[in-house]
């Protein structure tokens, strides 16, 4: 036993090489709320895992759910997942032995030179008689190697390998963030182009009503061509709208659809068909705090277990400058006959360390560490932009959603008073104290108001769903297919 315990006192030594990865701290900025927490749009409270139920919509929720189950780049994502985990079990088979069994047959036949005495040549074993030596040979053998993990290359391996598993999964739950995100968004588009062609329908009947009566006073003799002229302009100008707003429709069921992972001929989801008004919230949002936000973002969470691949692989790096230590043994058996592979005789075996070491081209390891190194430090800077991005991201899109918010109230008072001033006008007009131009003016503003009023819903609806997407929720209670 004396013999192996040089051996014995390096393998007590051995250690890891390279830094250890630390999660970084959270930053100062993100230590409190949001700017946007204290405005009328949003609310500190933690964000629910399936935010979309905020809505109380079971047709959108369906939807939803039903993205998340079809998904094309869901599937990539969770074979791209599959994928690095097969890679982090054959880092893992690392740590087990390595076998290999071997087993042979053959025939040989040499020349053999001729021995003096006569001329005749000496007959043996195998010896044919004619000069030639002829034999048959048969081994068989067992091979086994285990790598000591002496400078923590395996182990460094397979921590780079997880974290890259680890990375890959982040990135398949920041797919289904946008997946679900991008899932109502279509469904709100869809609602929103549905409501504005509505506003511009009504908006052309009543111009179509007004420039009738405008003709049957021309023809009275109580107006001019110019009345008619721009009556008809009014009219034209209203109509010219709803191609745009049927193309907004399907243009947005058409993305439902694909997010759906369904064709573009087949019918759209009956819910997004016939929904007459985009969803919209009438409580505050929930939004947490900036501590919260890191904790739940995926994409903070894929760079930084980037970061921590990138600090395990400088390990690997540098344990290839250190010998590569391996303990084995083969046993064997050799013979000339099938029969004789058993006998004890031909029975062989070998057994100790086996170190390898490519010493003269050490510039080659130390470029890798070089190459290493960098690689981490660009994962470091890459997490903290991340961190960075996401609060302003998120800050950006509650200062949309707020500006949005107060928008559509003022909107709203603005339509309001134009209904009523055009209702007085037309009661005006029609006593006579009125012009024609005045009710045209009024009623051109109310249309006017009415569109815009619809075009802010949208984009309040379009602002709340980009929030709840820079929140980055709806992943936690994911269902995902087996890995």
């Amino acid at each position: 036993m004396k013999r192996f315990a040089p051996l014995a006192a390096l393998l007590l030594g051995a250690c890891m090489l390279g830094p250890n990865y630390r999660p970084a701290p959270t930053p100062a900025v993100a230590a409190g709320g949001f700017t946007g927490g204290s405005i009328a749009v949003a609310v500190s409270e933690p964000l629910p895992d399936s935010w979309w139920q905020l809505y109380r919509d079971p047709a959108l929720d369906a939807l939803v759910e039903q993205a998340l189950a079809a998904n094309t780049d869901l599937r990539v994502a969770s074979a791209n997942l599959r994928q690095a985990r097969g890679v982090l079990s054959e880092a893992r088979a690392g740590r087990l032995p390595s076998t290999t069994i071997t087993a042979a047959g053959g025939y040989s036949r040499s020349a053999a030179s001729n021995r003096s005495g006569g001329g005749t040549g000496s007959t043996g074993a195998g010896n044919t008689g004619s000069g030639n030596f002829q034999s048959q040979y048969y081994n068989a053998g067992l091979d086994v190697s285990y790598e000591v993990d002496l400078f923590g290359r395996v182990s460094r391996t397979i921590a780079a390998a997880r974290a890259d598993a680890d990375a890959l999964e982040a990135a398949r739950d920041t797919v289904r963030v946008s997946v679900a995100a991008e899932t109502m968004r279509a469904y709100a588009d869809a609602c929103a182009a549905t409501r504005q062609l509505t506003v511009a329908q009504s908006s052309l009947e009543l111009q179509t009503q007004s420039f009738g009566l405008t003709e049957r006073l021309y023809r009275a003799g109580r107006g001019t061509p110019l009345d008619v002229a721009r009556g008809r302009a009014q009219l034209e100008a209203i109509r010219a709208t709803l191609p745009l707003f049927v193309t907004d429709r399907r243009t947005a069921l058409f993305r439902l659809k694909l997010l759906l992972g369904q064709p573009a001929e087949a019918p759209p989801p009956a819910a997004a068909a016939t929904c007459a008004a985009p969803p919209r919230l009438l409580t505050p949002l929930p939004v947490g705090d900036g501590a919260a936000l890191l904790r739940r973002r995926p994409d903070i969470r894929q760079a930084d277990r980037r970061l921590a691949a990138a600090t395990a692989r400088i390990g690997v790096a540098i344990a290839s400058l250190y010998p590569s230590i391996a303990l084995g043994g083969a046993v064997g058996t050799s013979a000339l006959s099938i029969g004789g592979l058993g006998s004890s005789a031909a029975f062989t075996y070998n057994i100790g360390p086996f170190i390898s070491w490519s010493f003269p081209n050490i510039a080659v390891a130390r470029a890798r560490i070089v190459q290493a190194r960098a690689g981490n430090e660009g994962a470091l800077a890459s997490f903290d932009g991340t961190v960075l991005g996401a609060l302003q991201e998120t800050e950006s899109a509650l200062a949309s959603l707020a500006g949005e918010a107060d928008h559509f109230a003022a909107l709203q008072t603005a339509r309001d008073a134009s209904a009523e001033a055009a209702r007085i006008v037309r009661l005006r007009y029609g006593a006579g104290r009125e012009n024609f131009l005045a009710v045209l003016d009024a009623e051109r503003t109310l249309s006017t108001a009415e569109a815009q009023l619809a075009a802010s819903e949208a984009t309040l609806a379009d602002d709340q769903i980009s929030v709840f997407k820079t929140l980055g929720g709806g992943w936690q209670t994911a269902q995902f297919p087996p890995q």
